[in-house]
């Protein structure tokens, strides 16, 4: 009967789709992994070239140093999705706070008091969100996440 334990051609069929399974999912994570390394020295370059700018004009600016963290927020967010640990959900929310924050002050005195308001609302939309996100979220075991257990990594 196909089907049934004793059916040899059945068990191939699982065991070579297993395989198969194993071989794509291997395959997807070193695309992955290989992705994120190019994404990680893209960002090197970008932060290194944003360094020499700084240098040659001998001058730093707030804007300067907002950049740098997103930089540094970007390569976090790598980090965690590479090793697999932590919650890779955050970093895209604490990068938009940072990008919100940078175009509140690029655009400085020439924005309108509503486009401003706008912005912030959305910065604080965006910190409430992480910080529901970080009381909610549940260690590997299930067990509630602690007060000491709030680094995001």
């Amino acid at each position: 009967m196909p089907g049934s334990d004793d059916d040899p051609i059945a068990e191939d069929d699982v065991t070579r789709t297993d395989r198969t399974d194993r071989v794509a999912l291997a395959a997807f994570q070193n695309i992955e992994k290989g992705l994120l390394i190019l994404t990680a020295m893209m960002v090197l370059a970008a932060a290194g070239l944003e360094v020499f700018r700084v240098i040659d004009l001998r001058a730093v600016t707030l804007a300067d140093i907002l950049l740098m963290f997103l930089y540094t927020e970007v390569i976090a967010m790598i980090a965690v999705f590479y090793s697999g640990k932590g919650s890779p959900f955050l970093y895209p929310i604490f990068i938009a706070i940072t990008a919100l924050s940078r175009l509140i002050v690029l655009q400085g005195k020439d924005m309108e008091p509503q486009a401003v308001l706008y912005e912030a609302a959305a910065i604080l939309l965006l910190a409430v969100a992480a910080a529901i996100m970080l009381k909610v979220r549940f260690k590997r075991n299930g067990e509630p996440a602690s007060d000491d257990d709030r680094d995001p990594r």
